[in-house]
């Protein structure tokens, strides 16, 4: 079966919730989607606004803080906010590669740690945060216990490496800059490699489900993990997957069964989040964001700008100033367009009042570099 390129867009709108909001608890809707980006703690939130028919901010506080819906580095070597249930399959499936670059990462190493010495202190340290800890008191638990003081860059490597969840500390959106942790609940299998692959394929099934059909380019991508270890994967899954081909040709994997609408259906305005998973879930990001538009919406260092969503594809980005949200087209929109895109601001801004009105200020320093739009509009709350 071959599907055209706009056919794979509709499939990835629909799975990912943005082509209708769903009525969905907020960890069911985060289930659905695999996970969310949650590298700057408002994300989530304007995340499932955009998913979640009447999104109540306060449903995601509660799951956060009854930890049903956690945070921790997983994909892409990113923090993510995933359901519980998952974490666990989720970490056996990503420890290659976390254990790759952070415990064999050189600045971890000329610091005077090796693999075997995270290995000897993690499990009193895993101990340690049975109860919630901030991040001073477990880098100077380590330092006890290594007797002398820890650089930085040990301190991140390890938290990053260890199964910690992030522990909620507070409004607007749950995660501020003081860092607390825990363990995790259901502590994953580490350095075991048929513990890993399983998890992989999960992982990877899991991902088919949101964001298929894909390629194993797309799949290295949105893990990190190495293209043999996934293909290894996804041969183990063999029986279970369909296999598609692409307009370009491209070997294409899903699940029987899943959603694939027809090319035709519409797409409404979206304003989607800073590192929205729809725009990094794929080697080839032309299914979401035009090639055209790449580098202004994600940035050289990796900073992926709050983006706008015109018939499913990235049309601009978007943030909040003083009076409602600044819209920059890269294109013409139409009248249409733009009355779409305002009712959405009118929403968002609803959210953004009682929490931060400026939730992304501090990235406005991309637009004073310069954006290339066609046409910028204040959308007032």
């Amino acid at each position: 079966m071959v599907i055209s390129a706009r056919a794979l867009n509709r499939s990835t709108l629909r799975r990912q919730l943005l082509l209708e909001r769903a009525p969905l608890g907020v960890a069911d809707a985060v289930r659905r989607v695999v996970g969310l980006q949650a590298q700057h703690p408002g994300s989530p939130y304007v995340a499932l606004w955009n998913r979640v028919a009447d999104f109540d901010p306060e449903d995601l506080d509660g799951a956060v803080s009854g930890f049903e819906l956690v945070r921790s580095t997983l994909m892409r070597l990113t923090l993510h906010l995933v359901h519980a249930e998952d974490y666990r399959a989720f970490r056996e499936g990503m420890e290659p590669t976390l254990r790759g670059s952070r415990l064999h990462d050189p600045r971890f190493t000329r610091a005077g740690f090796t693999a075997a010495d995270a290995d000897a202190l993690l499990p009193g340290l895993l101990a340690y945060a049975g109860s919630v800890r901030t991040g001073a008191e477990l880098r100077r638990h380590i330092e006890e216990g290594r007797g002398g003081p820890v650089e930085a860059v040990v301190w991140r490597m390890v938290r990053q490496y260890a199964p910690l969840w992030h522990a909620p500390t507070g409004p607007p959106w749950s995660f501020g800059a003081a860092q607390a942790f825990v363990t995790a609940r259901e502590l994953p299998v580490l350095a075991d490699p048929e513990a890993s692959a399983a998890g992989l394929a999960v992982l990877l099934r899991r991902y088919l489900e949101g964001f298929g059909p894909a390629s194993v380019p797309d799949m290295a991508q949105f893990t990190t993990a190495p293209r043999r270890l996934v293909r290894e994967a996804v041969k183990s899954l063999e029986g279970e997957l369909d296999r598609l081909e692409g307009a370009d040709g491209t070997v294409l994997y899903d699940v029987p069964g899943a959603a694939r609408p027809d090319e035709d259906v519409p797409a409404p305005p979206r304003l989607m989040a800073m590192w929205d998973n729809v725009l990094l879930a794929y080697a080839d990001r032309s299914r979401v964001l035009p090639a055209a538009y790449r580098k202004h919406v994600i940035r050289v260092n990796g900073d992926t700008l709050p983006a706008l969503l015109v018939d499913g594809y990235v049309a601009g980005v978007w943030r909040p100033v003083d009076g409602g949200i600044e819209a920059s087209a890269f294109r013409p929109l139409t009248a249409g367009d733009w009355e779409g895109l305002a009712a959405e601001a009118a929403s968002l801004g609803t959210l953004l009042a009682d929490r931060d009105p400026r939730v992304y200020g501090r990235y406005d320093h991309w637009w004073a570099k310069g954006l290339p739009a066609a046409e910028t509009r204040l959308l007032p709350y």
